[in-house]
């Protein structure tokens, strides 16, 4: 290899989905893992590394792909790592992981690996599956016949772990021990004169100073570069190049990629008997699973009930935990009251740095759940039969089956659901389903409508059967999953158009979960959302506390610094701490309306006065940008009870009822309940789920898409569902 060597070898480990790569890499590597993103694109980049032989080197978890042919964005940078195409680096060794029990499809991708010129190893998988399918690969005979180091491994168990270390090294020592005899050959002369065309437009820093790999990269962007939403390393000229050889090719009559796959297949065919004894077949277990799982009726009733148990742990079983956090931020603050004086000082620490790191903290039980039930999905190859379920359903709105779970989610919080995006595999896909994942209604909501039904829609019942309470908050959750289909279709076919793929899966044997690489998993996504989205929230906390607590009056300080000073001196025992809790509460309440925040409201009255809102709600609704639930907290100071209320308070109740415009007719109304409860199922009331679009898109113009649209939409509903009541006469 002439290209310039690293000073740390790189060993890619790829394969198709479902091979066990993902745990032969766990096993080459330990524990002693790097999680990041690959350049220029948000996928996961994990790497650990490895000693062995007096050798170190730096293995690659690549993400699984079918084939070099990318369609999807894993599979771009699946294409782009193996091939070494920059800003990646050229790798030394790749490993390719194949499954013993589908060995005709996996060696496609062996084949088109060896072609890219990188020393290639190839790790045979589910051997022992094999066999018990009585199915028997001669290792010896496919080592021969592909020219390159193949060793039988157990991701499970490790063994062979050892042996394929030593081929690494032994290719690393030697690279032409895995360059392979294979070579892509074809008689068909426009086919030739097709792969020249394409080969003198790739850039000259892809071949790596080795002419040899302009064809085999030519191949490739003949069947990937073409019309591909994902390929963005691909550069203009190229991607012309590639368009016009398919223009000419169909104008020919011509199937270009029938040409470019042929090939491969026919050897693959030729050589296959050689390697591979097989019984008589006999229907297998999971065939007879699949008769249950995929049945129309009840295999789609046995999902529900799996994604039940699924949404009940996020929205309950999480609170315990969520619980913990909450009680551990309340005593690290009052310990920080005790020791640090009153001050701005003090409310900074408490309000700003203290509620800013538990707002990040208080997801981690949800989405450590999320991600362990969805480990155990993939896992056990139950995730590829719920998107083949929930495709049809799905597909009518525009969304991919698998879009289903992190919706299903987003009932629970959006935050973990706008993560668990990464199992769709277009980008397209990820982001549209990101896009409406925040208009099912999350629990934090579950506060302000408690709070607003209580407080103006009497305990009646409706035909003296079903009660309007109950009714309204059911209602409230059919019409946040109508609304997000709906938007779905509408953005489906207009910011998110593109060409509709079909669901191509693979259906997975059913497997016991290896929990070593399921916990792994929650723990590498849940310590990136700390660390990436976790600053966002944090900054949003400290300056949303800046807003409701600036600026200072020290007239006011002084006046209620003089009015403790009385209460104590003058009074005893709970009288004494009755009357400090007023003073706090009136103080916080003083300058909570005298804030820039409260200024902010008071600005935007004229906009939410045709939503039947005054200024006292925009306060609720600016302070409920920290997180949705705070609504209720900021009306409590708003109207002197104190922050520490919750939906359950009485007082707060009385008070909301009692409101009275200038007019002196009530504010609080139950068609400004409804209006109100429209627009927080509506509204991006929420800064942490921004942060975590933000995250996973790597850029501020989705979040702002989502604050925009969803506020608008937001903002015209209530209107239609305020104006419209009055208009018919309603209260």
């Amino acid at each position: 290899m002439t290209a310039t060597r690293t000073k740390t070898a790189i060993v890619n480990v790829a394969g198709n989905p479902n091979t066990g790569k993902t745990s032969i890499f766990n096993r080459l590597t330990g524990r002693n893992l790097k999680v990041g993103n690959y350049p220029g694109v948000t996928v996961e980049r994990i790497e650990g590394r490895v000693k062995s032989a007096g050798h170190e080197f730096i293995v690659c978890d690549v993400p699984g792909t079918y084939s070099l042919s990318a369609r999807t964005s894993e599979e771009a940078v699946a294409v782009a790592a193996v091939a070494g195409i920059p800003p990646n680096t050229m790798p030394d060794v790749n490993v390719v992981v194949v499954d013993a029990t589908q060995l005709s499809r996996n060696l496609y991708l062996a084949l088109q690996t060896l072609e890219t010129g990188v020393p290639m190893v190839v790790a045979l998988s589910m051997a022992d599956m094999a066999a018990r399918r009585q199915m028997r690969v001669d290792i010896a005979a496919l080592q021969e016949i592909l020219g390159v180091p193949v060793v039988a491994v157990n991701g499970v168990n490790g063994k062979g772990i050892d042996d394929l270390k030593v081929a690494i090294v032994t290719v690393l020592e030697n690279p032409q021990r895995g360059r392979g005899r294979w070579r892509w050959t074809s008689d068909n002369a426009p086919l030739k004169a097709d792969i020249e065309a394409v080969a003198a437009a790739i850039p000259a820093a892809w071949t790596h100073g080795e002419p040899q790999r302009r064809e085999a990269l030519a191949r490739w962007a003949l069947l990937s570069a073409a019309g591909s939403e994902e390929m963005e390393i691909v550069p203009t000229e190229l991607r012309a190049a590639v368009n016009e050889r398919h223009q000419l090719a169909q104008r020919d009559g011509r199937d270009l990629d029938l040409e470019l796959i042929e090939t491969r297949y026919r050897w693959i065919d030729d050589h296959i008997p050689h390697v591979l004894e097989l019984a008589a077949p006999k229907k297998r277990r999971t065939e007879k699973l699949d008769a249950i799982m995929l049945h129309p009726v009840g295999g789609f009733a046995l999902f529900l009930l799996i994604m039940g148990v699924v949404f009940q742990s996020l929205f309950s079983w999480a609170d315990p935990a969520i619980a913990v956090v909450e009680h551990g931020m309340a005593w690290l603050a009052m310990g920080i009251e005790a020791v640090v004086p009153a001050s701005l000082f003090q409310d900074f620490l408490v309000d700003g740095i203290v509620a800013g790191v538990g707002s990040v903290l208080v997801f981690l039980p949800q989405i450590l759940l999320l991600f362990f039930f969805i480990g155990l999905m993939e896992d056990s190859g139950y995730m590829a039969r719920v998107a083949f379920l929930m495709d049809r359903i799905m597909r009518s709105m525009g969304l991919h089956g698998r879009a289903f779970v992190p919706m299903l989610s987003g009932f629970a919080c959006a935050v973990p659901a706008i993560l668990a995006t990464r199992t769709l595999e277009r980008k397209r896909d990820r982001y549209l389903t990101m896009m409406v994942v925040p208009l099912m209604t999350c629990s934090a909501r579950l506060p302000v409508y408690t709070l607003i039904i209580a407080a103006l829609f009497p305990p009646t019942r409706l035909w003296g059967v079903a009660p309007v309470q109950g009714l309204l908050m059911v209602g409230m959750y059919l019409f946040s999953v109508i609304v997000a289909l709906a938007v779905a279709a509408v953005l489906s076919r207009t910011v998110f158009k593109g060409i509709d793929m079909p669901l191509i899966l693979e259906m997975p044997p059913y497997r016991r979960p290896h929990m070593h690489s399921v916990v792994r998993m929650m723990w590498m996504r849940s310590s990136m959302f700390l660390r990436e989205a976790g600053g966002v929230i944090l900054v949003c906390t400290i300056v949303l506390w800046g807003l409701l607590s600036f600026p200072r009056n020290p007239s006011l300080e002084t006046d209620y610094d003089a009015l403790q000073r009385l209460a104590t001196r003058e009074l005893q025992g709970e009288a004494h701490d009755t009357r400090l809790a007023e003073l706090k509460e009136q103080r916080e309440g003083e300058v909570f309306r005298r804030s820039y925040g409260a200024r902010m409201g008071m600005a935007i009255e004229p906009i939410l006065a045709p939503l039947g809102f005054d200024w006292k709600i925009g306060i609720g609704i600016i302070g409920a940008f920290a997180a949705r639930e705070v609504f209720v907290s900021t009306l409590g100071v708003v109207y002197g009870v104190g922050s520490e209320v919750d939906e359950s308070s009485a007082t707060l109740r009385q008070k909301i009822q009692r409101e009275t415009r200038a007019d002196g007719s009530p504010l609080y109304t139950p068609m400004v309940g409804l209006s109100l409860m429209i627009f927080f199922a509506l509204a991006c009331q929420c800064m942490s789920t921004l942060a975590a679009v933000y995250r996973e898109t790597q850029t501020w113009r989705w979040p702002v898409f989502l604050m925009v649209y969803m506020t608008v939409l937001a903002w015209v509903a209530s209107f239609a569902v305020y104006q419209g009541g009055r208009a018919l006469g309603f209260a």
